[in-house]
C-alpha cells in the first residue's frame, strides 16, 4: 500500500476579506476532490486574506498511481488563473516504511 500527499502554498489574487478568500479556495478544493477522488482541505494560512495552504492526500495499491495523481493535482492548481502557486511539497511513502 502506498500513500502520498501534496501541500500547496498559494498567493491569491485580488482578495480583501476572508469571505472573498473562501470564494476562491472553495471551488479549487471541490474540483480537486471530485476530479481525483482524494481527500483535500485548506491546511494553512487560514487567517490571512491573500495566502492559502491547501493539501491533498490519497492511498493506492502502487506508487506510480499515487505519483500520477499528485502530478495531475499540481498541474491543475498551477493552471488556475486566480492563484499563484508559490510552492508545492509532496511526500510519498509505503506501508512497509518504518
Amino acid at each position: 500500500m502506498w500513500f502520498g500527499w501534496i501541500e500547496f502554498d498559494l498567493l491569491l489574487g485580488d482578495v480583501h476579506s476572508l469571505k472573498a478568500k473562501r470564494d476562491v479556495v472553495r471551488p479549487i478544493l471541490t474540483e480537486i476532490r471530485h476530479r481525483f477522488e482524494v481527500s483535500v482541505a485548506e491546511s494553512g494560512n487560514q487567517d490571512l486574506h491573500r495566502r492559502a495552504g491547501l493539501a491533498a492526500g490519497l492511498v493506492a495499491a502502487d506508487a506510480a498511481h499515487v505519483i500520477e495523481v499528485l502530478d495531475s493535482i499540481e498541474r491543475l492548481v498551477a493552471a488556475r488563473p486566480e492563484v499563484q502557486l508559490l510552492s508545492a511539497r509532496r511526500r510519498l511513502g509505503s506501508s512497509e516504511d518504518e
